[in-house]
């Protein structure tokens, strides 16, 4: 299959067994969205056959919203069940209509639907559309063609779902997911009866269910059984072998073209045999399809910003509310933190829930309804927004990097804007064409590209990692950890989380954000220790539940200022002791008392102030220890 220019795939093959749950990996633009069309049937190879079982079914969800989706989420989910997603429809109107005009002839029309659900055993269906609407967090009711595009794809995810096919083929099913979402999913295709072939940025999610991966790389597919990790390892050791081969034969060709360029003494010898040889070796070299380059990340840091980054006290924030004496619910209640320099914040929480409000009042954008913010000095901050509102789709590539300027400057050195995106794989042709012409991932890589261009000491990253390809993945989050600068992350994808940030503001619902050390793992492993006591119910006295359980329930997770001040007091202890030490080995010595009374005065006092300080020290300890 190909495009015009060099095959996508070029003479694959592959045989699906039932049951497997494959999962496609290979760079942008390598075939992966292509190979899965071709298994629908949506597009036909140029040339060789796929044969399908008699009678299959396959669904797919596809990465991109189709045009024209009408009616309500729950009409849009149930469709594609022939006759019983057409009874389920029918069934869930008449419902509403009942709700609404309890007349007779609506009565009976519900009640002639209800026994036809029954011969038809449209009832399990039923069950499977609600489950499926209410786990990914859907208004069933809600018309489609006024959805975000992010809703548009899961009212499309829980289609692929609900059709319960033989093949089910996922392209990208985790993008727009919240964490909790993505768990559930995670559970539900382990259990899905069918065959599952699915393309994914989001390790875990591949690491959890992938039986099999195939790997798809200049127009070959490989097929490995095993997991992930041992997967990289394979390929590495693959793609060191095939760079040693290949430097063997371009030796062996080297030596034949000196060989045929001795002319007179070549033809006199009339080797023909090493002459079609040669010109085979030729054609060989010439069909080779070079490995892409990696792309290269180079950030242009700024002077370093202040000690404090931000200050929040106090902070509480809703969004106006329009209609008379009422209020909105608080969307951040009360949160008090301190980002400092170097730190690397995530933050997670329900789609919905707020996140990108949180990041916008911890810039300043938004005014909180009360408390404040106060931003620290000397800050350069920089901004990826997961809307791409920042590119201009009417202006080419490279004009939408450095503002129309050909030129930028990175670290002291001048670059041209064109050599500069070749750094994040695009050709000179591409960064020619216009933004509206990019794939996904292609706008991602190319904001990033735009990020970097420009100095900045703190970064702000809003759902970075959609669309990414799993190396480019990979190398941004080793940039980001060698950042020195600090980072604000809003981001889904749970090892991403673990592997950059070094602490995490959650989200919980009705305004509470909770701060903690570390990264998802960190936070999900405190889970069950965060969870409320049961009220006491009205009559019980108090002294029914012992003080020791009242103390232990209102234990509380260290916040990430306090964790902080934990590992300061540890450091200054230590300091002191080395002091102390070696102010008392002072003492021991004869020569010691030879000296002025009010130096060794000056060394006593010195001594006790030491052990005054650790004192203190170590009750704070014991006091945030507890």
């Amino acid at each position: 299959m190909g495009f015009g220019q060099a095959p996508i795939l070029d003479n694959v093959s592959l045989q699906v067994e039932e049951g497997e749950r494959i999962c496609l990996i290979g760079r942008n633009g390598e075939g992966k969205t292509t190979l899965m069309k071709m298994i629908y049937g949506q597009i036909e190879p140029l040339s060789g056959q796929i044969t399908r079982k008699p009678g299959l079914e396959i669904g797919m969800l596809e990465q991109t919203v189709p045009i024209g989706l009408k009616g309500t989420v729950f009409h849009a989910v149930s469709e594609g069940l022939g006759r019983r997603g057409q009874l389920l429809q029918d069934y869930h109107d008449v419902s509403r209509q009942l709700a609404e005009n309890p007349a007779r002839q609506v009565m009976e029309k519900l009640n002639r639907l209800q026994h036809e659900l029954e011969t038809q055993d449209a009832w399990h269906v039923h069950l499977q559309v609600d489950t499926v609407i209410s786990h990914l967090k859907l208004n069933a009711d809600a018309p489609v063609d006024t959805l975000s595009a992010g809703l548009k794809r899961r009212v499309l995810l829980a289609r692929a779902l609900v059709l319960e096919p033989d093949i089910l083929l996922l392209d990208e099913p985790t993008n727009h997911l919240d964490v909790d979402s993505i768990v559930w999913l995670e559970e539900f295709l382990l259990k899905y009866p069918g065959t599952l072939i699915f393309v994914t940025h989001d390790r875990m999610f591949l690491r959890k269910l992938s039986t099999r991966i195939i790997n798809i790389d200049r127009g070959s597919l490989t097929s490995w059984q095993c997991d992930y990790d041992t997967f990289l390892k394979r390929r590495q050791n693959q793609l060191d072998a095939e760079l040693s081969e290949q430097k063997l034969f371009d030796k062996k060709l080297a030596q034949e073209e000196t060989w045929i360029r001795t002319g007179i003494r070549a033809r006199r010898t009339r080797n023909e045999g090493r002459v079609r040889q040669l010109l085979k070796m030729r054609q060989i070299r010439r069909q080779r399809r070079e490995t892409l380059g990696k792309v290269r990340f180079a950030m242009h840091e700024a002077q370093m910003s202040g000690e404090l980054v931000i200050d929040v006290q106090e902070v509480s924030f809703a969004y106006p509310d329009t209609a008379p004496q009422t209020s909105s619910p608080k969307i951040i209640d009360n949160l008090t933190t301190a980002i400092m320099r170097g730190d690397k914040i995530g933050i997670i929480g329900p789609n919905g829930s707020g996140k990108t409000t949180l990041l916008k009042i911890l810039l300043g954008i938004l005014k909180p309804t009360e408390g404040t913010v106060k931003l620290g000095t000397r800050l350069e901050i920089s901004y990826f927004d997961q809307l791409h509102a920042q590119l201009d789709e009417t202006k080419a590539v490279w004009e939408n990097v450095a503002d129309g300027y050909s030129v930028i400057m990175l670290n002291g050195k001048e670059r041209n804007v064109v050599g500069y995106l070749q750094d994040f794989l695009f050709t000179p042709e591409q960064a020619r064409n216009l933004v509206q012409h990019l794939s996904g991932g292609e706008r991602n890589r190319l904001l990033l590209a735009r990020l970097f261009a420009k100095p900045s000491n703190v970064l702000v990253l809003d759902e970075p990692t959609n669309d990414l390809d799993m190396e480019t993945l990979e190398l941004l989050e080793e940039l980001l950890i060698d950042y020195k600068g600090t980072v604000l992350l809003v981001s889904h994808d749970r090892a991403f989380l673990n592997n950059v940030v070094t602490g995490t503001l959650v989200l919980e619902g009705k305004g509470r954000v909770s701060e903690f050390v570390g990264g998802y793992d960190d936070w999900k492993a405190l889970q069950p220790s965060q969870e409320t006591q049961p009220v006491l119910t009205p009559g019980k006295k108090d002294k029914e539940k012992p003080p020791s359980e009242d103390k232990a329930a209102a234990k509380k997770k260290l916040s990430y200022k306090q964790q902080k001040e934990l590992d300061q007091i540890q450091t200054g202890i230590e300091q002191n002791e080395q002091e102390l030490s070696e102010l008392q080995r002072q003492m021991t010595q004869p020569s010691f008392y030879k000296q002025p009374s009010d130096v060794i005065a000056k060394v006593a006092a010195r001594i006790q102030e030491l052990e005054n300080q650790n004192e203190q020290l170590f009750a704070r300890w014991e006091q945030l220890e507890q």
